[in-house]
């Protein structure tokens, strides 16, 4: 993010009110474009100089193409690290990672081992984002993320292969409804062994803690002629850490948790739904059941183009609490408890 970047003015947070649901989602739609995947290094060391122009005092306003350089920095640098996230785990790529394996687990009549080989892709997917995506205030060791992973897969596993055994032996219900419960049987599993894996690959956040900061306003900043409301600014790179909380960390984690789950729901649920009734009304298919695959892609698809960005902006990547909320040592540092302090949630 921008906020990697030295400089002794900051950039406003958003063209959008973060304030609110929809000017998060509006901001997690530029943060999930996947036209940002096409920028070249030069383009993205470009995007760099425009915003420490800015910071600098050389830009004296917002404009359409230091908004786009925002954009691009934004779904590109980690906000802790300001180094680049490896391409095919940043969110701008959720999308397109995430479409050959969930049309994987959700395809009808799949085998045990195809079962556990499509759960296990999945939970390496996970590990691979959640790991790329931390707070990387408290780093996880290589011993801790190798556990986290095995006991995730372990879950997804179990609950997919057991779920598989059990829906079939439900004979007081109709074959029909049967059949719903069995294309669910996927998003049981990644819910639940997904919301697991944040806690597991997180787990030492929550241990030591995570930095807090003091909430800063923008200093001097004057706004693109859109008329776009901006009035939170994101934290200063040279902005200094009041000290590392727990319970930041496991408000942080715990909503990440949540936010999986919800991301998971509308693509894992609504794509077999749609599928299973179109098998069974529409003659069309009935006749090509090769057309299945590329509907259920397509199904997929759409459904995670739409859904990421609702998902997403549930929760602010940067979370405000007021002092009062975390340890005493921050309202002592703030002055008061109410007071705001800020911390990066991660994704």
């Amino acid at each position: 993010m921008t906020s990697s970047i030295p400089g002794p003015r900051d950039l406003p947070g958003s063209r959008y009110d973060t304030s609110t649901y929809w000017g998060r989602v509006r901001h997690s739609m530029d943060i999930a474009d996947p036209s940002t995947l096409f920028v070249s290094n030069a383009g993205l060391e470009n995007a760099k100089q425009l915003v420490s122009g800015f910071k600098h005092g050389r830009l004296k306003e917002m404009n359409p193409d230091l908004w786009r350089a925002k954009k691009v920095i934004d779904s590109t640098l980690h906000p802790d690290t300001g180094k680049p996230v490896l391409l095919p785990f940043r969110m701008s790529c959720f999308v397109i990672s995430n479409l050959v394996v969930t049309a994987g687990m959700l395809t009808p009549g799949l085998s045990t081992v195809g079962t556990i080989g499509w759960q296990v892709t999945n939970q390496s997917l996970n590990v691979a984002i959640n790991a790329s995506n931390a707070n990387k205030s408290s780093p996880l060791s290589y011993s801790t993320l190798a556990s986290s992973y095995f006991i995730a897969v372990s879950a997804s596993c179990s609950v997919a292969v057991g779920l598989n055994s059990l829906v079939p032996r439900l004979r007081r219900l109709s074959p029909t409804l049967r059949t719903t419960l069995g294309r669910l049987v996927p998003f049981a599993a990644v819910a639940s062994a997904g919301a697991l894996n944040v806690f597991l690959m997180r787990a030492e956040e929550i241990r030591r803690g995570i930095d807090v900061y003091p909430v800063t306003k923008p200093k001097s900043i004057s706004l693109d002629k859109m008329g776009q409301d901006a009035e939170d600014s994101e934290p200063s790179s040279q902005s200094q850490s009041l000290g590392k909380s727990k319970k930041a960390a496991r408000l942080a984690v715990s909503e990440t948790a949540l936010s999986r789950v919800i991301n998971a729901t509308p693509i894992m649920v609504l794509p077999p739904l749609v599928l299973v009734q179109l098998q069974r009304r529409s003659k069309w298919l009935q006749a090509r059941p090769r057309m299945v695959l590329p509907l259920n892609l397509g199904l997929i698809l759409t459904t995670s183009i739409f859904a990421l960005p609702l998902a997403l902006a549930v929760f602010p990547q940067r979370e405000r609490v007021k002092a009062g909320r975390l340890e005493r040592q921050f309202v002592d540092e703030m002055g008061g408890d109410e007071h705001e302090v800020e911390f990066n949630r991660g994704i």
